[in-house]
């Protein structure tokens, strides 16, 4: 499956969110996350979408550039839980050598700091498909190259928008706390 040596980038950040824990439900704000919304968490945010699986799991859609590379991640729900959401992705990255495709897992979580304010993680961990590994040999490059070359773009984008989606999570929960109150 995906282990260590396949591995790319396991990157997280945290920022704030001025809310109480009650009021965020992550899979609520990215399960109907509109799409400029997500289009001003980062400039190579290109398009988003939520659809299900045949099975009937919650999908999130989410087009992006990261590297240089634009990349369509269909995002499965494995956990949801209003504090914690883990999504994973067979990911098409599309490269001026060809598609292929990366496995990604997406876990957002929160842990409450105090009455009104908690702290959310944005954490990202890549694994290269064995349909990756044939693509990088065929193009003789090594896999540690490539991952040299492809962390630090990831890394960065991460930095850049957990604070955005921690910010869009908190006008989230301040929506949902003032749709409560006037109930």
């Amino acid at each position: 499956m995906h282990s260590i040596e396949n591995q790319i980038v396991d990157s997280s950040f945290s920022a704030i969110i001025n809310a109480p824990i009650e009021q965020v439900d992550i899979p609520k704000w990215c399960f109907t996350l509109p799409e400029k919304e997500y289009q001003l968490c980062s400039p190579a945010h290109i398009a988003a979408g939520f659809t299900t699986a045949p099975d009937g799991t919650r999908m999130s859609i989410n087009v992006e550039t990261i590297g240089g590379s634009l990349m369509v991640q269909h995002y499965a729900e494995t956990l949801g839980e209003k504090d914690h959401l883990i999504l994973d992705s067979d990911s098409d990255v599309f490269t001026p050598n060809g598609r292929l495709t990366i496995h990604v897992t997406w876990e957002l979580s929160v842990k409450e700091i105090d009455a009104q304010r908690c702290e959310f993680t944005n954490r990202v961990r890549s694994y290269a498909t064995d349909e990756m590994m044939a693509f990088l040999d065929r193009q003789g490059i090594p896999f540690e190259v490539f991952r040299a070359q492809r962390q630090p773009m990831s890394i960065a984008h991460n930095q850049g928008e957990t604070p955005h989606f921690a910010a869009s999570i908190e006008r989230a929960a301040l929506r949902n706390a003032s749709s409560t109150k006037a109930a």
